[in-house]
């Protein structure tokens, strides 16, 4: 057996420490993934310990959200009943010019046999039911008269019907609804295939990827003038999220990035690269720029480079900030609990000025009374904790701490600049469709997997 010198033991013991914290950190970050609420609003932290399946435990009180505020008068709304309960003041919950109705007539009993003569009609009453019915195709059979003119002799037959894609047999209906299910619904043109398939409908597979590319050449001018909408936007935002596209191997695919910005005008549009390379900053948004632009973003350095080569400001977002700090709940959770007490301090600011529907001089004035003050008080809190921490080893809630100060200028930009939001949130909801298409597609190849065992 091996022996082993006082510093030798010490050495190993540290890196096992480390190992140990470095996987309980990963396990934590799973835990959250998989059975935290997806909210980032300020609440109570969880226990580190996960309940056992079947074990129920009352959700703790949280005490920010029991202190009481003052808020707008309202009038309450009257609480709706279902629509189908039906009686004359029974309301649609649907749009009568967009959503076929079936009208039914249920007959009366109390009638059934009698003659109009022997009773009289006093009212209707109508109820609704939402219903379903298979998804359907429709075939466009157009008929073109061909017809000869008894002076002329002459023959004639009116064209068929111009389609957006020449001597195509799609017409516009189907080219669109073939796109939203595809990118709005992630349903693969192979499933749409089988559905055709399934509704007596004989087309190849290939058809329907040529319709696709060729409808979104059709697009693509509207798309790079949204595009040059959004690079003339004085405040716009920009992040990056991967996307796998493209065979890198068998059985493998490349890893490539969507680069969604967003504009004044709440214009998205989402540029592919296939990588994360720091130059794609610049080929999506030019290399010219207004000189009060601003550009918003998460803490990538590839933006504050951007920005210092372009000469505009720089913007950054608080709810990445935040982040920060919830990744290390499980190593300080009363410090991280402040940390997110004071940023939703600010945020609760934010929506006041909602509330009060301040814009321009009256909004950026109301943040530097009310906004600011909390602002500075946050660094300091995070100056002094940085201090306290000296020369220890480096955790995760230093690494947030940092991360903040080395960031301050670009998160203290809203309170001087009315145009500048607090978060790129409104991007990430734009994008949501994108990592749920990448959940789609992991719930489609497990479904593959359980019916090639079956």
């Amino acid at each position: 057996m091996a022996s082993f010198s006082t510093a030798q033991f010490i050495a190993l013991v540290q890196t096992l420490t480390a190992t140990v914290q470095s996987l309980q950190h990963q396990l934590d970050w799973f835990q959250r993934q998989m059975f935290g609420t997806k909210s980032e609003r300020l609440r109570v932290l969880e226990s580190s310990q996960q309940l056992s399946l079947g074990e129920v435990l009352a959700a703790p009180e949280d005490p920010v959200a029991a202190k009481e505020r003052s808020v707008a008068a309202h009038t309450r709304r009257q609480a709706q009943q279902d629509a189908a309960v039906g009686d004359e003041e029974s309301v649609p919950f649907f749009d009568e010019a967009r959503v076929p109705i079936e009208t039914i007539e249920v007959p009366d009993p109390q009638t059934q046999g009698l003659s109009p003569d022997e009773y009289e009609v006093i009212s209707q009453k109508v109820s609704y039911r939402l219903a379903q019915r298979p998804g359907s195709y429709v075939v466009l059979k157009y008929l073109r008269l061909v017809a000869k003119r008894h002076d002329t002799q002459a023959l004639s037959c009116p064209p068929a019907p111009t389609g957006v894609i020449e001597d195509s047999r799609a017409d516009v209906s189907f080219l669109a609804g073939m796109l939203v299910d595809k990118f709005a619904y992630h349903l693969p043109f192979y499933r749409q295939h089988q559905r055709l398939e399934h509704s007596g409908i004989t087309v190849s597979r290939p058809w329907l990827t040529q319709l696709g590319q060729r409808s979104i050449a059709l697009l693509e001018p509207i798309y790079e003038a949204q595009l040059d909408s959004i690079r003339n936007s004085r405040v716009k935002a920009m992040d990056e999220t991967p996307v796998k596209a493209g065979r890198k191997e068998r059985g493998k695919m490349r890893l490539a990035y969507f680069w969604p910005v967003y504009g004044e005008h709440n214009e998205v549009c989402f540029p592919f690269f296939p990588s994360r390379d720091g130059e794609n900053v610049r080929a999506v948004l030019g290399a010219d720029q207004a000189a009060d632009s601003v550009i918003l973003t998460d803490g990538y350095a590839a933006y504050a480079s951007y920005a210092k080569k372009i000469g505009i400001a720089h913007a950054l977002c608080w709810s990445h900030s935040r982040r920060e700090f919830i990744e290390a709940q499980a190593e300080e959770p009363q410090a991280v609990l402040e940390a997110l007490r004071r940023i939703a301090a600010i945020y609760q600011i934010e929506d006041d000025i909602k509330v009060l529907a301040l814009t321009g001089e009256a909004k950026q004035l109301h943040r530097l009374t009310h906004s600011k003050p909390h602002t500075e008080a946050f660094f300091a809190w995070v100056d002094r904790h940085l201090q306290d921490h000296g020369l220890r080893p480096t955790t995760l809630f230093t690494k947030a701490l940092n991360y903040v100060r080395e960031r301050r200028p670009g998160l203290e930009l809203f309170l001087t600049d009315p145009d500048v939001p607090l978060d790129t949130n409104h991007l990430e909801r734009a994008l949501r469709a994108i990592p749920m298409g990448r959940k789609y597609e992991q719930f489609g190849i497990m479904e593959g997997i359980a019916a090639s065992v079956t």
